[in-house]
């Protein structure tokens, strides 16, 4: 298994996104907000496989990504188990990406550079329609449930209450395409009392470590985040849970999606797709990462993440080149 892929390797696959923009788009149907180098005939809101068996992808390593964290080389030895479940049973080397970011994964994709990518709840929908990443799987427990909430914490011996005590404080947001680290939070809070970026300054941290860690430094008076993420900073001794106060948490919202490009042959996908949901979490490093978490749930993008969508729709998102620059 190969457990990197250097800079230079990334960088080389945003540069191809520019060739890919280049390719002139096949006459559509139907496509509704995909972009134009992808088609949705059958309406369900995902590119569609190729029907030009020429166009179809089988390649000879698989990339594999999963969503930019702190310590990527952490998350490689974390997945490492799943990456050789899923050399044997694809018969493909695969080797891990670690991405830095949530834009890079996303032109990675859109160049042919990634092949499979689990993506955050928010850059989701951008994958979806940018790169023609077809999500398929998510986390769950043996019971089918699945999912995390958006939470609020603040310092433990704070005077911050409620939501509507976030007025006028410093609170820290992790980057605009996150859903619960920025997206529910624009669409939420203003019931709840406040409105960010005008009962108070936003400021982006980055990521949900960056944003809890800041907290508990003092640098931020709150914070909104991924319960996932914190949790399992938690069972690592990244900080002390006494030092923190949580003030508010939202319904559940899906997690990570696990997604293929859309133009991989079907041949190779049904493969992938047992890879995932054959794999046994018990007793391996990605069980251990994530609590609770026993396999992968078969999901759709079209029903799976319709609050998702109607969140990023309700702050105005959308889903072009320019808006995930922006993000």
């Amino acid at each position: 298994m190969k457990t990197n892929m250097t800079y230079v390797a990334m960088a080389a696959s945003i540069l191809a996104l520019g060739s890919a923009t280049a390719v002139t788009a096949e006459e559509c149907s139907q496509r509704g907000a995909l972009d134009t180098l992808y088609c949705d005939a059958n309406g369900d809101l995902v590119a569609d496989t190729p029907t030009d068996p020429a166009k179809l992808n089988d390649p000879n390593t698989l990339v594999f990504a999963y969503t930019p964290v702190e310590d990527p080389a952490v998350y490689a030895d974390i997945w490492e188990p799943f990456i050789q479940h899923l050399e044997n049973v694809t018969g493909k080397d695969v080797q891990f990406f670690a991405v830095q970011s949530n834009s890079a994964e996303v032109e990675a994709m859109r160049s042919g550079r990634l092949h499979i990518a689990g993506f955050s709840t928010g850059p989701t929908p951008f994958a979806v329609n940018l790169a023609g990443a077809v999500p398929f799987a998510i986390m769950g427990a043996d019971d089918g449930g699945f999912g995390y909430r958006l939470q609020v914490f603040t310092q433990a011996d704070s005077d911050i209450q409620t939501v509507a005590d976030l007025a006028g404080k410093r609170v820290a947001h992790t980057s605009p395409t996150s859903n619960s680290g920025n997206q529910a939070p624009r669409a939420l809070f203003p019931g709840l009392g406040v409105t960010p970026d005008v009962d108070y300054e936003v400021t982006y941290s980055g990521s949900h470590d960056q944003s809890m860690l800041g907290v508990v430094a003092g640098d931020y008076d709150a914070a909104p985040v991924a319960s996932e993420v914190v949790d399992r900073m938690a069972e690592r001794g990244l900080y002390d849970t006494a030092d923190v106060r949580k003030i508010w948490e939202s319904d559940p919202f899906p997690t990570t999606s696990f997604t293929v490009a859309h133009d991989l042959d079907p041949a190779l996908v049904a493969k992938i797709h047992e890879a995932f949901f054959g794999f046994d979490f018990a007793g391996t490093t990605l069980g251990d990462e994530f609590d609770g978490v026993s396999k992968f749930i078969p999901i759709t993008y079209q029903d799976q993440w319709a609050v998702i969508r109607e969140i990023q729709a309700s702050n105005g998102v959308q889903y072009t080149p320019q808006g995930l620059a922006d993000n």
